[in-house]
């Protein structure tokens, strides 16, 4: 399971162990410093709505007292959080600048939801390849300004940028290509840009911030979805979109709010065998926090995880027992079913909501699917066992989801 790091970063860390015995705390990650640079460094002073502090604030907590950041760990948590901060110091001087983006319509988006593991990726990697679609795409999230212009999008020199530090982390984490193939022109989650309001379970991802990630289950989101129509409506300003197709797995956990921000919205949702969603996703967790920790436990993972999705179960399960969510604004999509036909799954759903799947894009989204097998990169391997969890007890806790969905076993490796 565990990738040595190259030795440059295993003596850094080591460096850091011996600061850290000692008391000192040579990367800051104090509130109020990380706001002051990132000021500084814009030169901007606004960051908008300060609702944004206290879940930042919690973050951070986590971060010092549950990650078990190495240096580089403690390096890569403050670059990602300047440039979310001055991300947003941006955002919002453009919006200042120009407030006629906020008359922008979003209007019926195509979202994918589903617990990680489901296919949600590669669903939303062909959405991608339909015209009629807007995604919004990994270079374009981690630097969302200037906004990205129509006649630019396709040499825009922020690709290159991005594409030079995810080939860093194909470098430090080979493995992890196999789970997640990553490009700064493949579709990214909506994850990666609610990260701004600081209430994103991206974070939960990459560190171990199991207060941070409880308090986000049943946080008041209404705020990070308003932002998240801004996001959107910035990144179309110049380079319009038809309709939107996005994806997160995080909205499982607040459809709610969702539909309340975005009440037209067409949700297409991704089921799978729940053990194997939680064994993969424990792997996939395992892998990338490598960057960060040298304290890295699969079986503490699976724990979690366990619980984590099980509470996303059953909010999906409340949901539809409530009726709030018509049946004509969701299609289910069974993992079995999409490896067996990915196109046809798609076109599933489209009809499911009235639209139309050009031939030529069916086409396009097949060589896609032919050029990229799940294998391209390596077989993704990981095994029940891992977790240290009794199979049972799993099966049981999982079992309501499973019944009412209608989802079969699938053998365990």
């Amino acid at each position: 399971m565990n990738h040595q790091m190259p030795l440059a970063i295993r003596l850094l860390n080591g460096a850091g162990r011996g600061i850290n015995r000692l008391g000192l705390r040579p990367i800051s990650l104090e509130l109020e410093k990380l706001l002051n640079k990132a000021q500084r460094d814009t030169g901007l002073e606004d960051f908008g709505d300060n609702s944004f502090r206290a879940p930042l604030q919690r973050l951070l907590k986590s971060l010092e007292q549950e990650a078990g950041l190495s240096l580089m760990g403690r390096m890569i948590a403050r670059q990602d959080l300047l440039r979310l901060l001055k991300n947003r110091l941006q955002i919002v001087d453009t919006f200042k600048q120009h407030p006629e983006i906020s008359e922008q319509r979003v209007d019926r988006p195509l979202v994918v939801v589903g617990p990680p593991r489901t296919g949600t990726t590669i669903f939303h990697d062909l959405l991608a390849l339909d015209p009629d679609n807007r995604v919004p795409l990994s270079w374009e999230v981690a630097h969302p300004c200037p906004p990205p212009e129509a006649l630019s999008y396709q040499s825009d020199p922020r690709i290159a940028a991005v594409q030079a530090e995810l080939d860093q982390v194909d470098k430090l984490l080979p493995d992890f290509k196999t789970m997640h193939p990553m490009g700064a022109q493949r579709a990214q989650e909506c994850v990666a840009f609610t990260s701004h309001e600081f209430t994103s379970m991206i974070f939960d991802v990459q560190f171990r911030v199991p207060a941070y990630e409880e308090w986000i289950n049943t946080a008041d989101v209404t705020r990070m979805f308003k932002f998240h129509r801004q996001f959107l409506q910035l990144l179309q300003w110049k380079n319009p979109a038809q309709r939107w197709a996005l994806k997160s797995p995080q909205h499982l956990w607040h459809m709610r709010a969702l539909l309340k921000e975005y009440p037209d919205a067409c949700i297409v949702q991704t089921h799978r065998d729940p053990v194997n969603i939680l064994v993969s996703i424990s792997s996939l967790i395992a892998t990338l926090r490598q960057l960060a920790s040298g304290e890295v436990d699969i079986q503490d993972i699976a724990r979690h995880y366990a619980r984590w999705l099980a509470t996303g179960f059953q909010h999906t399960i409340d949901l539809r027992n409530s009726g709030e969510l018509p049946a004509k604004q969701i299609v289910d999509i069974h993992f079995r079913d999409f490896v067996t036909d990915q196109v046809g799954a798609v076109r599933r759903a489209y009809e499911h909501f009235g639209l139309q799947l050009n031939e030529d894009v069916a086409a396009a989204m097949q060589a896609f699917l032919d050029d990229n097998p799940a294998d391209k990169h390596g077989k993704h391997s990981y095994h029940f066992s891992d977790t240290g969890l009794d199979l049972d007890e799993i099966r049981e806790l999982y079992r309501p989801y499973q019944e009412y969905f209608g989802i079969m076993p699938e053998e365990q490796r």
